[in-house]
């Protein structure tokens, strides 16, 4: 009996103390948006650094983002014939491509590189200045991180990690078209139905409203990690880690969500 009161106690300990965490770091994220927000009155300062960080993170991400896509596109072509070429007509092939890429795999995959390339470098640049006291050395001079460093990171991500994945959609679908050809023995014209047979023009906002969400949770989350880095070095290398971990985390869950919303929103 003691045993079992004594788990029971620490369960509880683990629960309270997991709940204190979860609702101080929602205050502290909500803070942390609400001053973000302030900080846009100070345009001069934020909008040609944005310029800057945007291509940095575009011009820096395109291999990465179009190599992954096509990977993608054709292992998506080559299931497909796997899976279907002995059962339906070839041109459904050129539908599951294409509604493949555009609706699940050109989103999803982009955001969880770019919260590995972009969420770390984010978490690492802004925890190694929080350690070595650089956030605090710009508030002395009266300047706001807000403005300087973390709107001018967030608002590139947000505008560039679109465009990404509208990229890798057609890079996608383009490197699949090929493998189709090469492998299923599939025509132009029976893939180009198949496509267009199965397409919706809502499927590329359904696109480009995922890639939103999910480029919010790629720099949003690490810079608020990186920004509340402590404890050094060891600090920088558990934040950078945990900014990776819960970026991906929260577009798995957005992606079900989403879709979950959009799906039913069309039906």
């Amino acid at each position: 009996m003691e045993t079992a009161g004594g788990t029971g106690l620490d369960l509880r300990r683990v629960a309270g103390r997991w709940s204190l965490r979860t609702a101080g770091h929602a205050g502290r994220f909500a803070y942390f948006l609400l001053d973000m927000v302030r900080s846009l009155a100070e345009w001069r300062i934020w909008v040609p650094r944005t310029f800057e960080q945007a291509i940095l993170v575009g011009y820096g991400s395109i291999f990465i983002v179009l190599l992954i896509a096509g990977f993608a596109g054709a292992v998506t072509s080559l299931q497909t014939g796997y899976q279907f070429s002995n059962q339906f007509p070839k041109y459904i092939a050129g539908g599951i491509i294409t509604e493949s890429v555009i609706l699940e795999l050109g989103p999803v995959l982009t955001g969880l590189i770019l919260a590995g390339r972009i969420g770390a470098r984010y978490a690492a640049e802004l925890g190694t200045m929080r350690v070595t006291e650089q956030i605090d050395a710009l508030e002395s001079l009266g300047r706001s991180p807000m403005s300087h460093l973390l709107l001018p990171r967030c608002l590139a991500g947000m505008l560039v990690i679109p465009a990404l994945v509208m990229f890798a959609n057609a890079t996608g679908f383009g490197v699949g078209w090929f493998a189709a050809k090469s492998s299923l023995g599939i025509t132009n014209a029976d893939f180009i139905y198949g496509a267009r047979f199965f397409f919706r023009s809502f499927d590329l906002w359904y696109s480009v409203i995922k890639s939103f969400f999910f480029a919010s949770a790629v720099v949003l989350i690490p810079c608020y990690i990186g920004y509340n880095t402590q404890q050094g070095a060891e600090g920088v290398g558990r934040a950078t880690t945990d900014a990776v971990v819960s970026a991906s985390i929260a577009i798995l869950l957005l992606d079900v969500v989403l879709t979950q919303i959009l799906l039913t929103g069309t039906q």
